[in-house]
């Protein structure tokens, strides 16, 4: 089948970069049109590597652009959602960084945009599509763990080098944590495993209710501190709002209870993939650094130990041959090349698929605005003591569920 190349525009090139072993693996499908960002020497590294390229300081300028197809919006995180709608409203499709929206305000605009303009939305969630968890998505969905009660999620990482600039200031990163409390980068922990319980698909599941508590906040204070100095300002005993590590539990209609824990600030080796899920007839733990396998039971299948009869774990990859993902069996041999596990190539080719197949994306933008609600709802939560904040259903509009 000969598909219609994707011309494709980048705002925020300086994160962009990291994309570039995905877009030279998807050459064959996508244009790479435009780059925009406020950096001159970010521009330069773009015009190098790609010398057709136009580059753009003004966002709305790129978007006059008729020549572009899509936008893939990699600013700070602040931004992506008036991005999208702007791109939107501009007739292009979108592709968004992680989170979509950081207010309910924000979710009730991207949605409304995105259902009168037709086009097509996908947040770049890239934890969704590393191997294992895609690998788990397939096998839940063949019910294979039996009935899922219990998911867990947890992005753990030590991410302080990037709350700062060399001089001191904040990035958006470090403004995020200055001014926010609560859960304050979701996605990574909550969208595998709403994939894995079917929240927001046709006879699936939708999140009910959410509550966070947050610890107390030392990491960055301590940190600062060594690295500049008691005098600076970010040093100083509650000029940061956001605690180290931050803890919520959500029920879905059906009572499937999931537990978050984000935390980007706490000193400790990697850790930043961690999940979890419990079924009447299985169960899965993902390795929790580099040197440690993802671990699984299936009551149907697992052996037993043969000393005491005992129930045993066994390697995730034991089963790849039988029950890899379809899209890893597909593309796996260029998504390994790429970050995140893969998912850097998956999410931007799952995008570019959408678009050219004319169908909805594996990740929407009910998905999109459902996830990133843990934002602004475990903000809510925290500063009422940790109590239950109802999760809007996105897909409702006069009454009628979608």
């Amino acid at each position: 089948m000969t598909r219609k190349r994707v011309r494709l525009a980048i705002v925020g090139g300086n994160r962009g970069t990291s994309f570039l072993n995905a877009l030279h693996a998807l050459s064959d499908r996508i244009d790479l049109t435009a780059t925009c960002d406020l950096d001159d020497l970010v521009l330069n590294r773009w015009k190098q590597i790609f010398p057709g390229i136009r580059t753009y300081h003004d966002y709305s300028h790129m978007l006059q652009d008729s020549s572009i197809d899509a936008v893939f919006v990699i600013s700070p995180m602040h931004l992506h959602a008036r991005h999208s709608i702007e791109a939107l409203n501009a007739g292009k499709h979108v592709l968004s960084e992680v989170i979509a929206v950081q207010s309910l305000e924000e979710a009730g605009e991207l949605v409304e945009t995105v259902e009168r303009t037709g086009l097509k939305y996908m947040m770049s969630e890239n934890y969704c599509f590393s191997r294992s968890n895609l690998m788990i998505n397939h096998m839940a969905s063949q019910g294979l763990f039996g009935e899922i009660t219990h998911v867990e999620g947890g992005y753990i990482h030590d991410l302080r080098h990037l709350i700062h600039y060399p001089d001191g200031s904040l990035t958006w990163r470090g403004q995020l944590h200055k001014n926010y409390n609560g859960v304050n980068y979701p996605t990574h922990s909550i969208g595998p495993v709403a994939q894995w319980i079917g929240i927001n698909r046709p006879e699936g599941d939708k999140l009910k209710s959410i509550s966070a508590q947050v610890s107390k906040s030392r990491a960055l204070q301590s940190y600062f501190n060594e690295q500049y100095g008691k005098d600076h300002p970010a040093a100083d005993e509650g000029f940061w709002s956001q605690g180290d590590s931050a803890v919520a539990t959500l029920k879905t209609e059906q009572g499937v209870l999931i537990t978050l824990r984000v935390d980007w600030t706490s000193v400790r080796p990697h850790n930043k993939t961690h999940y979890m899920l419990q079924g009447t007839k299985g169960a899965y733990l993902s390795g929790r650094h580099p040197q440690e396998d993802d671990l699984i039971w299936l009551k149907d299948g697992s052996p037993l130990n043969r000393e005491d009869g005992s129930e045993m774990w066994e390697t995730l990859s034991r089963y790849q041959d039988e029950y890899d993902h379809p899209k890893w069996k597909k593309w796996g041999h260029l998504a390994a090349g790429t970050k995140h596990g893969g998912g850097d190539f998956l999410v931007l080719e799952e995008f570019i698929s959408s678009i050219q197949e004319d169908r909805r994306p594996l990740i929407d933008v009910y998905d999109a605005v459902t996830w990133s609600s843990v934002f602004f709802l475990s903000m809510e939560s925290v500063k009422a003591g940790g109590m239950p904040m109802t999760v809007p259903d996105f897909k409702a509009k006069n009454g009628i569920v979608k």
